[in-house]
């Protein structure tokens, strides 16, 4: 497809792409690469389910090459007794940023709360990523600081 940057919900066939982008963000991140099989996954959680939770959008280039993406979904929080969206992930390839293409992916995950009646999206960045936190700040987003941890329950 030819014409301006834009972001879309991803397809079915976009799963492989995602699937790499993913891995490049959690090298990104200084992370463990997604097990395989992650694109198969996602096809169960974003389309093979009657009311999916997690939602995915993409962002394509002007030439139609899909460079970035963003997940989310609504999550609960106790404290204030609603929903939320909580975005997951958000990643552009190197030299795919400072183009645009963040901010239309955070405008497509800002109009998937309201879509859904939320009035929040909340997410995490590593407290490293200058560049990250100088680009939510620029949109009007607020740090909270925490300490995110996992604990493993099987193997």
């Amino acid at each position: 497809m030819n014409g301006a940057p834009h972001v879309r919900h991803a397809r079915p066939s976009d799963l492989p792409r995602i699937a790499e982008l993913a891995a490049e963000h959690a090298a990104y991140e200084k992370d463990a690469s997604p097990s395989p099989g992650l694109a198969e996954r996602l096809a169960v959680l974003l389309f093979d389910v009657p009311d999916p939770q997690l939602r995915c959008l993409v962002a394509e280039r002007a030439d139609g090459e899909v460079v970035g993406y963003a997940t989310c979904m609504p999550e609960l929080s106790t404290w204030e007794g609603r929903e939320y969206l909580h975005m997951d992930c958000l990643f552009l390839r190197d030299g795919n940023r400072g183009l645009g293409l963040g901010a239309l992916l955070m405008d497509a995950v800002a109009a998937e709360a309201q879509q859904l009646g939320l009035t929040e999206v909340q997410w995490q960045t590593p407290a490293w990523n200058e560049g990250a936190i100088r680009f939510y700040d620029r949109l009007g987003g607020r740090a909270k600081e925490k300490i995110r941890y996992t604990l493993p329950v099987m193997d």
